[in-house]
């Protein structure tokens, strides 16, 4: 039976998919971040929560975990262990945990699937929410939290306390007697599938999705698009640059960016400026990795960058089970990886760190 509708209505899929598409628009995408940074500062509590953060801080963040049904197109399954390990950690810990969206992936599964075969994660969430540490985003395959009337009442039920899903939230603290903004939103704002009004929001989550999804048809979005991850940072870098004082974080692309520039971007640079050093040991390991498939980042990636503001949390459904994120604590952030090392058990590593001193201007 799916054969049959593949063949009478993918071509029409398609053709729809490809006319109004997800390809990123500039004036659109910038609109609509300006928007609602403005409208969270302007009006906390409505779109997004507006906090002010102490000296002292510690915040995860993590996105797109994409949790399933345990079925063959589950992309979370294996990165299970190190999200459950890593959020035990950062709880005990006593971090802030924000979730930037797509945490369940609405757009293939029913929610109670979803809830049905993800309790140890929800429960390890939940953990975070009992010391009123936990931050709920939205994303483009669960907006379902944003325009469902039995949201709230479902966020009760798998979480055992009411909570409000945001579409952002922003940080404001000051550093070295200078204030900064650290902005964080899921990245899909400006899409024009999924970021217009409540139909067109209700049309994506309940029926475009899932029929993309039953046709098996890859959709046009930055998350499996790498030339639409390209342009999608671009166009991130030219909203940072011209803000003052501001830091974006988002998810979306499942691409990990620190200090606007993709991890693979940042391994690129290195070699070369080993090459210019002559340290050829360097040179040899971090080409290996690249090889290897080791180092997650654009296909072609690009070495010229405007300001260091931008950033991405990447995900937590890499094939190989990794996930990544960003830590903040104390006038840091870092970007981080979780893996299993040889004996299969999951360790936290630090791939990048700055301070955010480093980020005004």
């Amino acid at each position: 039976m799916r054969k049959l509708l593949q063949k009478l209505f993918s071509p029409l899929v398609i053709r729809l998919a490809n006319k109004y598409s997800s390809r990123p628009d500039q004036q659109r995408v910038h609109s609509a971040l300006t928007a609602l940074y403005d409208d969270i500062r302007q009006r906390p509590g409505k779109r997004g929560q507006h906090i002010n953060l102490p000296d002292q801080h510690r915040i995860i963040i993590f996105s797109d975990q994409h949790k399933g049904d345990r079925s063959y197109q589950d992309d979370f399954v294996q990165s299970e262990a190190n999200y459950l390990a890593a959020l035990a950690y950062y709880n005990e810990q006593d971090y802030l945990y924000c979730n930037l969206g797509d945490s369940e992936e609405l757009w293939e599964n029913m929610l109670v699937e979803v809830m049905m075969h993800n309790k140890q994660t929800f429960e390890a969430e939940k953990r975070f929410l009992e010391r009123n540490a936990f931050i709920k985003l939205f994303g483009n395959h669960d907006l379902y939290w944003d325009n469902d009337p039995l949201a709230s009442l479902m966020l009760e039920k798998i979480y055992g306390q009411k909570l409000k899903v945001y579409e952002g939230i922003l940080f404001s603290l000051s550093v070295a007697g200078q204030p900064l903004d650290l902005f964080m939103t899921h990245g899909h704002q400006g899409d024009q599938h999924s970021d217009g009004n409540w139909f067109s929001k209700w049309f994506v989550s309940n029926i475009w999705g899932p029929i993309q999804s039953f046709l098996r048809i890859n959709p046009n979005t930055p998350a499996y698009d790498n030339q639409l991850k390209s342009a999608h940072n671009q166009i991130m870098y030219d909203w940072t640059a011209k803000q003052n004082n501001l830091a974006l974080i988002t998810g979306h692309t499942h691409q990990p960016v620190f200090n606007s520039l993709t991890h693979l971007e940042r391994t690129y640079i290195r070699i070369a400026e080993a090459k210019k050093k002559a340290d050829t040991v360097t040179v040899q390991k971090l080409e290996a990795e690249l090889l290897a498939g080791n180092i997650s980042g654009a296909v072609s990636p690009r070495l010229e960058y405007s300001k260091n503001t931008y950033f991405n949390a990447g995900c937590c459904c890499f094939s190989d089970g990794d996930i990544t994120g960003i830590e903040i604590e104390d006038g840091h952030i870092r970007l981080i990886e979780w893996k299993k090392d040889s004996n299969q058990v999951p360790q936290r590593i630090v791939l990048e760190e700055t301070a955010l001193l480093n980020l005004l201007g």
